[in-house]
C-alpha cells in the first residue's frame, strides 16, 4: 500500500513590523548630493533633528613612524561663510591649513583629539587602532552628538547614529575640520620628534614612506618612534644586531594593517598582517 502524501508544512506568517511613529510625525526622505557643498550634509540632519554632527577623520594611518592621531570635530550650523574654502586637509598648503586650525579651534562648537603612540598601532594593528581612535575621539566631546559622519567606511560602537561618507573630508565640512585638526597636531608631534632624531628629518616627510626615509632606515636603522608592524621597518631592525633596536613595545612579528599612505604612489602592503580585533588601550589626548 503506497504512503500518505504528507503536505508541505505551511510557513508561518510574517508579521508587519509595528508602525513607530504616525505617518505625519516620520520626517521627509531627504536626498543629499555631493555637488550642494560641503555643508549640506550637515544642514540636513539638523533639519531634520539629528544634530550636533560630529565628523570624524585621522591622520598618520600609513605612516612608518610616528603616531595615528584621530580627531571629531562639530561645527556650528551658521559657520559656513565664516569657514569658506575649507576642505581636506591634504589639499590645503601648510599657512592656510594653520589658519584653518586656528579658526577651527576658536569657532568650533566642540572637539576632541587623540593621540595614539606607534607600540599602540603595532600591539592592535592601524585598522584597528583607527577605528578605536575614532570611538575614543567621539566619547571625548563635551556633550554626545546627534549624529557622527566618518570618512570613507563605516564604523560601529559610537552609540549615535553614524554615516559613512565617501571622500567624506571632501564632501563634508566637519570631517574636513577634523582631518585638519588631525593632521595639524601629528605635524607638530613629527617636528618635535625631528629635533629628537635629527637623522630621520621627519619635519620633512612626516614618518611617511619616503625615499628619504628609507635611506634614513637602511643608514641608521629604526628608532623607538618607528611602527615595527610594517614590512620596511621590520626588515630593517632584522638585520644583523639591529633587532635589539624593536624597542617600543613591539616585535618584528607583531602585526598590523594599513589602508593607504599618504605620500606613497600606489597602495603597497607595508605591513605584515593584521593585527586582529583587539582594542585600543592606550593613547594620550590633547
Amino acid at each position: 500500500m503506497a504512503a500518505p502524501v504528507q503536505r508541505p508544512a505551511r510557513r508561518p506568517r510574517r508579521k508587519r513590523p509595528a508602525e513607530l511613529l504616525p505617518p505625519g510625525w516620520k520626517p521627509g526622505r531627504a536626498t543629499v548630493r555631493a555637488s550642494a557643498g560641503t555643508w549640506t550634509l550637515q544642514s540636513t540632519l539638523q533639519r531634520h533633528g539629528l544634530g550636533p554632527v560630529a565628523g570624524v577623520d585621522e591622520a598618520g594611518r600609513g605612516a612608518c613612524a610616528g603616531p595615528l592621531v584621530v580627531a571629531a570635530c562639530v561645527l556650528r550650523p551658521g559657520d559656513a561663510k565664516r569657514l569658506e574654502g575649507l576642505t581636506d586637509s591634504k589639499m590645503l598648503t601648510h599657512t592656510v591649513r594653520e589658519e584653518f586650525y586656528y579658526r577651527i579651534l576658536r569657532r568650533a562648537e566642540d572637539f576632541s583629539v587623540i593621540v595614539i603612540p606607534p607600540a599602540e598601532v603595532d600591539r592592535r594593528g592601524v585598522h584597528v587602532a583607527n577605528i578605536e581612535g575614532m570611538r575614543r575621539a567621539v566619547a571625548g566631546l563635551s556633550h554626545p552628538p546627534g549624529y557622527v559622519l566618518t570618512d570613507g567606511f563605516p564604523v560601529r560602537g559610537f552609540g549615535r547614529p553614524t554615516l559613512a561618507v565617501p571622500k567624506g573630508d571632501l564632501t563634508a565640512a566637519c570631517v574636513a575640520a577634523a582631518s585638519v585638526l588631525a593632521k595639524v597636531t601629528r605635524d607638530r608631534l613629527m617636528v618635535e620628534l625631528d629635533g629628537r632624531y635629527p637623522q630621520y628629518r621627519f619635519a620633512e616627510h612626516k614618518g611617511y614612506c619616503t625615499p628619504v626615509h628609507d635611506a634614513a632606515l637602511a643608514e641608521h636603522g629604526p628608532c623607538p618612534e618607528h611602527r615595527f608592524s610594517f614590512v620596511n621597518v621590520a626588515s630593517v631592525a632584522r638585520v644583523g644586531d639591529r633587532v635589539a633596536l624593536v624597542q617600543n613595545g613591539a616585535s618584528g612579528e607583531e602585526t598590523g594593517d594599513i589602508e593607504d599612505a599618504e605620500f606613497a604612489a600606489d597602495d603597497e602592503a607595508l605591513l605584515v598582517g593584521d593585527a586582529g580585533e583587539d582594542r585600543v588601550a592606550g593613547g594620550v589626548e590633547s
